[in-house]
């Protein structure tokens, strides 16, 4: 329902220093003004932070933690009969608290033992190729905020539940962390913008809404349906395709509704084989050489 690295909302900062994030029409939270209150001071911590700096801190309300506490439970029942096993043997191993939302830091200390990757705070929009990028060196982009209280169970925008519910179960899990960081090889590896598109429509077809076939049926371990209260259960209804790089890599798709074609991984072997070395090995010349072999140049 949303791509990683352009979000819906994008930051803007006026000349007076003044955040704001500029929510559309349809978002939940638009005539909320003390959601876009609270939206534009949580962007600002995370422009306001450099390098070397702690980690921004936000002090989350009561209301805030109810959120994550209702859809952290809901979504920890339907991971255990449709979440792959990999994400589920990740998610052991982090332990994400339940009862509260985690700050980013107290993610990354956790994470960090586990395969080396932390977290970095994003206002909003982060290019692309930076968003990629820093996955090589074990650093994800995460958003702070979390979704309007109006509708718990859904966002139309990546928010923290995406973030670390999403993704950080999976960057606990060794094999999914070394494929994160294979696609932030590629992106720097690549230099043209459309090889670079093609890196990370791969990434949102396999670590986004991948799903795999287990003996007991298809799972789901991309971030984007394992993080997703409805997607979740719909996903096994929708086009399941063998992994194709090039239709990954070209097919068009729309954020705004459930991914209506999903590529079955069919094993984690199978995914790090086909998925794994392509991040390990692709350069422009490579990914034209497939696209005009699929007759898609």
């Amino acid at each position: 329902m949303f791509e990683e690295g352009q979000y819906f909302a994008p930051v803007n900062t006026g000349a007076d220093g003044t955040v704001v994030v500029e929510l559309g029409e349809t978002h939940p939270g638009f005539a909320d003004a003390e959601y876009r209150e609270r939206r534009n001071a949580i962007a600002a911590l995370a422009l306001d932070w450099r390098p070397g700096l702690p980690m921004p801190t936000v002090s989350y309300t009561d209301a805030e933690h109810e959120i994550w506490r209702l859809v952290s439970a809901e979504l920890a029942v339907k991971h255990q009969a449709l979440a792959a096993r990999e994400y589920l043997e990740g998610a052991e191993r982090l332990k994400l608290p339940a009862d509260h939302i985690p700050q980013l830091h107290e993610v990354s200390e956790l994470l960090e033992p586990l395969t080396g990757f932390s977290y970095l705070p994003a206002a909003g929009l982060v290019p692309l190729r930076e968003f990629y990028g820093v996955l090589a060196d074990g650093k994800f982009h995460a958003t702070q905020y979390i979704r309007h209280h109006s509708v718990p169970l859904y966002t139309p925008e990546p928010d923290v539940i995406h973030e670390v519910i999403g993704h950080a179960n999976a960057l606990a899990a060794p094999r999914f962390a070394a494929l994160y960081r294979a696609a932030g090889d590629a992106a720097r590896r690549v230099h043209s913008e459309e090889a670079l598109e093609f890196v990370s429509r791969v990434f949102w077809f396999t670590l986004e809404f991948g799903v795999i076939s287990e003996p007991d049926g298809l799972k789901a371990y991309g971030a984007g349906i394992c993080s997703s209260y409805g997607e979740i259960d719909e996903f096994r209804d929708m086009t399941i395709l063998p992994l194709d790089l090039v239709t990954m890599g070209t097919i068009d798709y729309d954020i705004t509704h459930y991914q209506d074609k999903l590529f079955d991984a069919g094993s984690m072997d199978r995914l790090e084989d086909v998925v794994g070395e392509f991040w390990e090995n692709c350069d422009d010349d490579m990914i034209e050489r497939m696209k005009a072999d699929a007759g898609k140049g």
